[in-house]
This record gives C-alpha cells, structure tokens and sequence, in this order.
C-alpha cells in the first residue's frame, strides 16, 4: 500500500466526499477502474460534474457500498466484462 492509501484507509472519520483515487482505494479497486464503474452505472459521483471536470464520491454511500457483498460482485463482473470486451477489440484489430 502506498502512504496515501494508508493515511485514508487509518482516518477514524472519512472526510464527506472522496475523489476518484481516495474512492478506489476505499472500494479495493485501482483508480482507473472508477470510470468504468461509472460507464457500467455502478458507481455515481456527486452533483452533475463536467466530463471532463474533478469527480467526487459521498463517502456515506461508499461505505455502504462497500459493505454491499452482492454490489462488489456486481462491480467485480461488470470489470470483467469490460476487460474482456476491450481484448477482444484489439484482438479482432490485430487480426486485420
């Protein structure tokens, strides 16, 4: 774990909203994997951000979430899927 996944993770109290790094390594999952959560509708920031602009996360509705054994597998497959569908792309792509 880096520093910064440990000073977040040893907070008595998490601060009200989290952004996209603080938000993975609460979840277990790599910061990357945020937006495809959010694609996927899994995962929703707070307000009506810009695509482009800063997202952040209610750190209520994470922790319940993370407690949420069915939600993780869902979180966990929709991962999966979107792994499988880009490897597939690049197979086909390679191919011709």
């Amino acid at each position: 774990m880096n520093p910064d996944q440990v000073n977040l993770l040893s907070l008595r109290r998490l601060p009200a909203r989290l952004t996209v790094e603080e938000t993975a390594y609460f979840l277990g999952f790599k910061p990357g994997d945020i937006s495809i959560l959010m694609v996927s509708k899994l995962l929703k920031p707070l307000g009506h951000p810009p695509a482009n602009g800063q997202k952040f996360f209610a750190a209520c509705e994470l922790e319940r979430l993370r407690n949420d054994g069915d939600w993780l597998a869902k979180a966990s497959d929709a991962l999966v899927r979107h792994w499988r569908q880009r490897n597939r792309e690049q197979a086909l792509q390679s191919t011709t």
